[in-house]
């Protein structure tokens, strides 16, 4: 399709937007390999003090979110730029991280952007080529501030045992 299709651009958008998606529930389920599907194998991210490969910045990533018990990407204004098979996406966005360790930098909100070159290579699949993630913002929760879960609540969990993956190997007609 040509790159003035304006319904073809909207899907390549949605591709895009999906794909940002998809990175943030792999990073807050602790999914390796949702993570590295988000990016093409030859990816560079500068992250927060990290700067290196796709490959160095997962064993980095889950380094760092095994401190935590939960954490919470949530994406709000995107704007995308396309160009045929490359776009250049600017999302911003709020990560919670929680920890049942007191310590400030175990419980703390981040604001975010992830700037990312994005390409569709041979495979038709739009994947991030590189990413910087910048951090706009940071806040920590005041002593006391935390409410408790009810016992009786669902909870989200980290792995392959939160619900997600139970409602989406539903929609596998071979399951």
């Amino acid at each position: 399709m040509p790159d003035n299709d304006p319904i073809a651009s909207l899907l390549d958008k949605q591709e895009i937007h999906e794909l940002v998606l998809r990175y943030c529930r792999g990073i807050d389920r602790f999914d390796r390999a949702a993570v590295a599907a988000c990016f093409h194998p030859d990816a560079t991210d500068t992250h927060g003090s990290f700067n290196g490969t796709i490959t160095e910045f997962i064993d980095w990533a889950f380094r760092l979110l095994e401190r935590y018990d939960a954490t919470m990407h949530l994406v709000a204004n995107q704007l995308i730029t396309l160009s045929g098979d490359l776009a250049v996406a600017e999302t911003y966005g709020i990560a919670h991280h929680r920890s049942s360790d007191p310590d400030p930098r175990r419980n703390l909100t981040v604001g975010f952007r992830y700037i990312d070159r994005v390409e569709r290579r041979q495979d038709r699949v739009w994947r991030i080529a590189e990413r910087v993630a910048t951090t706009e913002w940071v806040t920590a929760p005041a002593p006391g501030s935390e409410w408790p879960i009810p016992a009786d609540s669902a909870v989200g969990v980290r792995g392959p045992d939160d619900p997600i993956h139970r409602f989406l190997a539903r929609l596998d007609p071979t399951s």
